[in-house]
Order: structure tokens, then C-alpha cells, then sequence
């Protein structure tokens, strides 16, 4: 689902220079098990948290065609019941330290996320490490979960964010796992059944697709003695592991209408775009804030405060590992909607035919360079990055390559990926809103 939520999210992730980098010492350690887990350590002695983050490649993106959201309903499980503990006992044990155990699917991976405290930090990586290899799923927490998501689903239909970003994720992303929402429909979650939980975390989850980053107050030979005395009996499978192919360009744009009793509009474009291992990526994060990125952009100026036409509007790139995004969204009175669509056409051409001003484009470039190492603090914020970039195989050095990629972007860069990227007739489009 395009959601602004997992937007910033993978905005944040991706896009950060850590301040650990500043000072030229190594984002983390880097190395490869004897069972293909990758292992990435930080140290951060003067942290008594330890962050532990395992991010296996079994997202969304590897539902099969007639299981919507069972990645999803496998990560919801998974902290739900372990060989030695149920669930009610796994709550307990980590609330009784004061850490946190979570896990939760994306697009393209299930996650289980861990934080505690050094001390407690055996004891919440044997959590871990259960909750990882040996889950249980019970028949009563299936159908509990079931019925919990096929709820949220229901809720989310009366979100027109939510509604119009499944139908233009359809537009954008024909058929690609990446059309479908990451939760499935209540009908696909309706027909999930254990067995096909059991199945997809035996055969999707595994050793050489996962990746395990510790952060904190740990040495890199610790964290090793630690997780190889938890995850390295895991043994990698002969059969070569699951994959997914890169998004392609639908043949043509689309638009779409989506009728609900509102008293608002909501108005997304939205195409294919560019991941970070392109290096017009950057030039690209840099036109997109030029036009719906901030306060001081395009967009926001024009619709918002000289047309007071939106109550908000703004645009953003979603990178993801099988295809990337550009998104731009309005949320303005119904009788409004019109106009304001007119008017992100008019920016969006504008962009694509003009050169940016030299001060449009060092305020966007101040911005992303200056405002994202505020936004990696903490450990888990730490933790989340590593997992991202290798994942997505940018390597250790990206925060770097992000600051002096972007800090070499020049206005003719923006007008050169702008009227590639940019021109209006690329985009789909959906307006959720009441009926005319």
C-alpha cells in the first residue's frame, strides 16, 4: 500500500546520514555466517540499549498469487507463541526487563525487532531467537489474528488515504506483488489457514535471506559469540531461495475514481520511478522536495497558501527492492478537487519545462543533507538503517554517498530528471471523494 506513513518511513531510513560517519569511523561491521546470515554490528559503548534488528526477505512481495497478506499474518504471529513459551509468557518475560520484542511485515520483509538493556541482553536475545526459529502459530492465535486484520481492513476502507493509495499502488504497479496491499483483502485473509503459515515461514524465512544487525553496548566479537549461539544451527536449504522480479512500467497511465460519502477530496498521482542504485535517484529525491517536499516548496506555496485550496499537499520518492515510486498527494475540499488537480499538473509540467531557482534548490538540498542525522539518535533508528541498506544492497558507505551524491546535484541534473520524470501525462491517477 502507498501510505504516507511508509513513505516517511522508508524516507527516513533511506535517506539518512548517520553522525557516526562524520568522524570517518565504519557505519558498523560487516560479515557473513557459515549459514549466509549477514551480521552487522555497531558499537556504541556509551548506549546501555542494545538494539537487535532480524530482517528476513519474506515481505509481501512473496504472498502467493492466491494468499494475499500472509506475510503479513505470519509476522503478526510470530511473537505469538514459541516451542518453549506462549504468547501471554513472551509478553511477560520481556515487559519484566523492560525491553521490547515486535515483528511485523513489509513489502518485502518480516522483521522481529528487539531492545534491551545490557544486562538483560542474553535473556532478550533467547527471545529472540525462539520467536525467529521456532514459532508455533496456534490455532487460537491464527484465527484471533485473522479476525484482528480482517477488522483493520475494514477500518482502513473508511480511510481515503488508505483507499486511494491501495487502488493507485494497482495503477502504478500492475501486476506486481506490489499492487497488492501488504494486509490482503478480508476476503484473501479470510481463506489463510495455519498450515499455510507454517509453510511460508519454513520455506521463505531462512538463513542466506536474512539479515541481523546489533547495536549498542557490544563489541563485534560479542555479538558474534551471541547470535551464532542462537541462529547458527540454522541450517541454509540446498534449494535456492525464493525471488521476485523488478517492477516494469505499465503500458499506459490510469485514472481511477472511488466514491465515498466525504466532505473532502483525496488526489494522488503517482508513477515508477528510481531506486538508490541509480544515480539519477538523487538528483530525483532533490526535484521532488523542489516540488511538494516542505513548506518553502512548489506546491505547497501555490495550492495551500496563495490558493488556501488543500489542507495538505506534497510529493515524495518510495524506493522499495523490486521498483520505486513517485508520489504526489492532496487532501482539499470535494467541490475544490478540480481545480487542485489542475493545479499538481501545472507544477508537475512547470518542473519538467522550467529550471529550478538556484535558492529552490540549496534550501531542498540543505534540507536533506542537514535535517536527517537528527533523525538517527537511537539505536533502533541505528539498527532499522543497517537492515535497510543491506537489504537493499546500497552498502556501508551510502549515508556518506547520500550527502555527497546529493550535495553535487545541480539545477540542470533537476531539469534533466524533472522532464524525464515529471511530465504529467506519466502519471496515474486516483480521487477518492463523493459522488458528483
Amino acid at each position: 500500500m502507498i501510505a504516507k506513513r511508509l513513505v516517511r518511513s522508508a524516507v527516513v531510513l533511506l535517506g539518512i546520514l548517520p553522525a557516526a560517519t562524520a568522524t570517518g569511523a565504519p557505519l558498523a561491521h560487516r560479515e557473513v555466517l557459515p549459514n549466509g546470515i549477514v551480521l552487522l554490528v555497531a558499537e556504541r559503548p556509551a548506549v546501555p540499549i542494545v538494539a537487535v534488528r532480524v530482517l528476513s526477505r519474506a515481505g509481501a512481495a512473496f504472498d502467493p498469487a492466491d494468499r494475499a497478506g500472509l506475510a503479513n499474518l505470519t509476522g503478526a504471529l510470530l511473537t505469538r507463541g514459541t516451542a518453549k513459551r506462549t504468547g501471554p509468557e513472551l509478553d511477560s518475560a520481556i515487559e519484566f526487563v523492560g525491553g521490547s520484542l515486535e515483528a511485523g511485515a513489509s513489502r518485502d520483509s518480516i522483521t522481529v525487532s528487539l531492545a534491551v538493556q545490557r544486562k538483560d541482553m542474553a535473556l532478550g536475545l533467547d527471545l529472540l531467537g525462539e520467536v525467529v526459529l521456532s514459532p508455533t502459530f496456534p490455532e487460537a492465535e491464527v484465527a484471533r489474528k485473522i479476525s484482528e486484520i480482517q477488522a483493520a481492513i475494514k477500518r482502513s476502507d473508511e480511510d481515503p488515504n488508505a483507499v486511494a493509495g491501495r487502488v493507485l499502488s494497482r495503477l502504478v504497479f500492475p501486476g506486481h506483488p506490489y499492487g497488492v496491499p501488504v494486509e490482503g483483502t478480508r476476503e484473501s485473509v479470510g481463506r489463510l489457514t495455519r498450515d499455510d503459515v507454517v509453510k511460508f515461514q519454513q520455506e521463505v524465512m531462512r538463513p542466506d535471506t536474512t539479515v541481523i544487525a546489533v547495536v549498542g553496548a557490544v563489541t563485534v566479537a560479542e555479538a558474534r559469540r551471541e547470535i551464532i549461539g542462537r541462529f547458527g544451527a540454522w541450517a541454509r536449504p540446498t534449494s535456492p531461495p525464493s525471488s521476485v522480479a523488478q517492477a516494469t512500467a505499465p503500458p499506459a497511465p490510469r485514472e481511477e475514481t472511488v466514491t465515498r460519502e466525504l466532505t473532502q477530496a483525496t488526489i494522488m498521482f503517482g508513477r515508477q520511478a528510481i531506486r538508490q542504485t541509480d544515480p539519477d535517484y538523487f538528483p530525483l529525491v532533490v526535484a521532488s522536495y523542489v516540488l511538494g517536499g516542505g513548506s518553502a516548496s512548489r506546491l505547497y506555496s501555490r495550492v495551500r497558501e496563495e490558493s488556501g485550496l488543500a489542507y495538505a499537499v506534497y510529493s515524495w520518492v518510495q524506493p522499495s527492492r523490486y521498483g520505486s515510486a513517485l508520489i504526489v498527494t492532496s487532501q482539499t475540499r470535494t467541490t475544490e478537487a478540480p481545480k487542485v488537480v489542475v493545479m499538481i499538473r501545472e507544477e508537475l509540467a512547470r518542473m519538467a519545462r522550467e529550471p529550478v531557482a538556484e535558492r529552490e534548490l540549496a534550501l531542498a538540498k540543505q534540507y536533506l543533507i542537514g535535517s536527517f542525522p537528527l533523525r538517527l539518535d537511537t539505536s533502533g533508528k541505528v539498527s532499522d538503517f543497517l537492515v535497510a541498506i543491506e537489504d537493499l544492497g546500497l552498502g556501508l558507505d551510502y549515508a556518506d554517498r547520500y550527502r555527497e551524491r546529493i550535495a553535487r546535484v545541480t539545477v540542470r541534473d533537476v531539469q534533466r530528471i524533472a522532464a524525464k520524470y515529471f511530465p504529467p501525462v506519466g502519471f496515474s491517477r486516483v480521487v477518492v471523494s463523493e459522488t458528483k
